[in-house]
């Protein structure tokens, strides 16, 4: 079981977070640009419905103040993704 926790782990790679508009999407790559935390624009995964086209991911470790910026600012998102080995799961905001 241990060596399977482990596979698991090693497949996660980034968080993500998806957007249902443009203008929702573009604010927050500059708020969080703003804030130093590491980001790449990406187009959202077929897997995850979504309005908009673009999604941003980052680093895991940078989650905590990726929520906080989101709440804090407003940003509408339509969720966090966390990519595994099977696909994308949805986490808590």
């Amino acid at each position: 079981m241990l060596h399977s926790q482990r596979r698991e782990e090693r497949c996660i790679v980034s968080l993500l977070i998806a957007f249902d508009s443009t203008q929702q999407a573009l604010r927050a790559e500059m708020l969080l640009e703003y804030a130093d935390i590491e980001i790449d624009i990406c187009p959202t995964p077929k897997e995850i419905t979504a309005g908009c086209a673009l999604s941003i991911a980052f680093p895991a470790e940078a989650l905590s103040e990726v929520r906080r910026i989101i709440s804090s600012e407003q940003v509408m998102i339509r969720g966090l993704f966390r990519k595994n080995c099977t696909g994308y799961e949805e986490i808590m905001v």
